[in-house]
């Protein structure tokens, strides 16, 4: 049930400048460009019972049942605020944002990450740096390459691409990387602090807080609220529950040892689903008027299709949609948001090492 698999794509949604934004204490988001202010843009999709979508409707902010949380969007616009930040830095200090990526092997789909991840980088005017090593390369040889990313001032943020080959050790990789240039957020430095009051950490992992940007951006009232997050993986499910917590939100989260799950989530304001498996929560799982923030992606048989599959959710979009105020589509939501969030915090690394306050 923790097995994680996340989100790439992206759909529809609101974006809310930077003075409506709700109070995040110590987590910071995306920093939004001035006049950027409120460009609601809210989709209603409206489902038949088979799954089959019967069409399209743009609703105003107000009317919120079954709006679509547009993910591509809002990360497009925090792109644009990325981009306009790195401008200001080149033509202040004459630097630019470096992120450095380790790849070890030729898995096609880590492959495909990391060539996104430098378009990435290109376009919002960052240098990007990176090294492609053999399958069979030493554990020794990929932390040499760390450290040699470690002690590279131009290198603002280091991303090992997991995951790596079984003989590596990936916890003592992922260790290696100075927490400094932890942009990923899994050093025990930044997750330790992530789970302290009154502590800051310096990266918060990508994914949840692509997340929490989300309903910050859509205008999601997260203090006082219940809020049940499905999954307890180290890279989504429990660094989530922390920040819904400084959200002031009461969190609980649902495992593979939970009982009566159904019931919980039943109860929930707030859901976030990250568990890997397909359309596990379904519409009866939702308390009316829920928000749903969908971090799975999931491949299931559809001969009707060229591909001979499709790519659903941890949520059964469907039924959710009838239910929800607010629904992350699969594919559509929280995808573009994890590499928007890698970008940020890369620009964040950058401004500590150039003594600019973010």
């Amino acid at each position: 049930m923790e097995a994680l698999q996340l989100s790439r794509g992206a759909v529809g949604a609101l974006r809310i400048g930077s003075k409506d934004r709700t109070d995040l204490s110590s987590y910071t988001p995306a920093k939004a460009s001035p006049g950027s202010n409120v460009l609601g843009v809210v989709k209603r999709v409206r489902c038949s019972s088979s799954g089959s979508g019967s069409g399209v409707q743009t609703v105003r902010a107000t009317e919120r049942r079954g709006a679509v949380i547009d993910g591509k969007s809002i990360a497009g616009q925090i792109r644009k605020e990325i981009a306009a930040e790195v401008a200001n830095l080149k033509e202040s200090f004459g630097k630019v944002p470096g992120l450095a990526v380790v790849l070890v092997g030729t898995r096609k789909d880590s492959e495909t990450y990391v060539r996104s991840k430098k378009k990435a980088c290109e376009e919002v005017g960052f240098a990007s740096f990176g090294v492609t090593l053999p399958e069979d390369s030493t554990q020794e040889d990929v932390l040499n390459h760390v450290k040699q990313f470690n002690d590279d001032p131009a290198v603002h943020g280091i991303l090992v691409q997991l995951p790596l080959p079984k003989h590596i050790n990936e916890e003592a990789v992922l260790g290696a990387v100075s927490y400094e240039k932890d942009v990923d957020g899994f050093h025990p430095i930044n997750v330790g602090t992530l789970c302290m009051q009154g502590r800051k950490p310096l990266f918060v992992s990508c994914t949840p807080r692509g997340c929490i940007e989300l309903l910050v951006r859509s205008g999601v009232q997260m203090k006082g609220k219940r809020a049940v997050v499905i999954g307890r993986s180290n890279i989504v499910g429990t660094p989530a529950a922390q920040l819904l917590q400084r959200q002031n939100a009461t969190v609980t989260v649902v495992h593979s040892a939970t009982p009566n799950p159904a019931e919980i989530v039943r109860e929930a304001d707030i859901v976030i689903a990250a568990v890997g498996k397909a359309e596990m929560v379904r519409g009866d799982w939702l308390k009316p008027g829920a928000v749903v923030i969908d971090v799975g992606i999931n491949a299931v048989d559809d001969p009707s299709t060229k591909k001979g599959y499709r790519l659903v959710g941890d949520v059964n979009y469907a039924e959710a949609s009838e239910v929800a105020s607010m629904i992350t589509p699969v594919p559509g939501g929280v995808g573009p948001m994890t590499i928007a969030m890698l970008l940020s915090n890369t620009l964040d690394a950058a401004k500590r090492s150039f003594g600019v306050e973010s």
